[in-house]
């Protein structure tokens, strides 16, 4: 378990810090609230890591305006014409009550289509949608952590979609299993693929050091441009930390 330790570099901003076997600091602000985490190596002090802070305010305060300014939605009600997103894409909703088992289509560019039982509740016209979203999640991720285990040289065991609050994704390491937060059916492809390739890359190295980072440079050049580009998209009402 990481000893996470709040440092108050100035009088409006405080910092969680993290020390860590690596040999440079590295800094990150987290949607949705723009908390600031450093990451610090063992030997580097606490005035160090104040002084660091302060040198990186003004790119601090830059992504936390990023992050107030980025789309919420609210808690969905699946009434009719409201916004959801797939693949990145915005769709209108378009419900429609028939007596037979719900179920989910998508013929058009427009509309996602939900067919519920009559006087269905929210709760399960929700179980419905995430259910599509959960399947059709399915149908990618196992030809993308193929392609990603023949080039990184790892093996994946097994790996599973779930709804999670805090992550997109995560990876057991001892178990080489990998979960994939339910979220990313809502997300463009090559975020969801980041993600997918993030967690693999954890079987080679289980930190976010230096070492980590230059696979990550290696194998998804683009990966900070990913990155900044899942947290700037419409997310759910809630908290987000990747």
């Amino acid at each position: 378990m990481e000893e996470v330790k709040v440092t108050h570099i100035t009088s409006n901003l405080s910092v969680d810090v993290v020390r860590k076997d690596i040999k440079n600091m590295h800094l990150a602000v987290y949607p949705p609230t723009g908390r600031v985490r450093i990451a610090a190596p063992l030997n580097v002090n606490d005035e160090a890591v104040r002084l660091f802070a302060i040198s990186k305010i003004a790119w601090i305060r830059k992504h936390q305006r990023n992050f107030v300014a980025q789309d919420r939605q609210s808690p969905r009600e699946y009434k009719q014409r409201e916004s959801h997103y797939f693949q990145g894409k915005r769709f209108l909703l378009r419900v429609t009550e028939h007596e037979a088992p719900a179920k989910v289509e998508l013929k058009t560019k427009t509309y996602i289509d939900l067919f519920v039982r009559p006087n269905s509740t929210l709760e399960q016209k929700q179980i419905v949608i995430n259910d599509w979203y959960r399947a059709e999640l399915k149908k990618l991720i196992p030809d993308l952590i193929d392609k990603w285990e023949n080039k990184v040289g790892v093996k994946v065991s097994h790996w599973q979609v779930k709804q999670m609050k805090t992550k997109w994704g995560t990876c057991n390491i001892e178990e080489k299993r990998i979960w994939i937060n339910l979220e990313l059916a809502k997300k463009p492809l090559h975020c969801l693929e980041y993600i997918i390739v993030h967690e693999m890359l954890h079987l080679i190295e289980r930190h976010h050091n230096d070492r980590f980072m230059a696979l990550m440079d290696k194998y998804i050049p683009q990966w900070k441009f990913y990155k900044e580009e899942l947290n700037r998209l419409p997310v759910n009402h809630g908290e987000w930390d990747y």
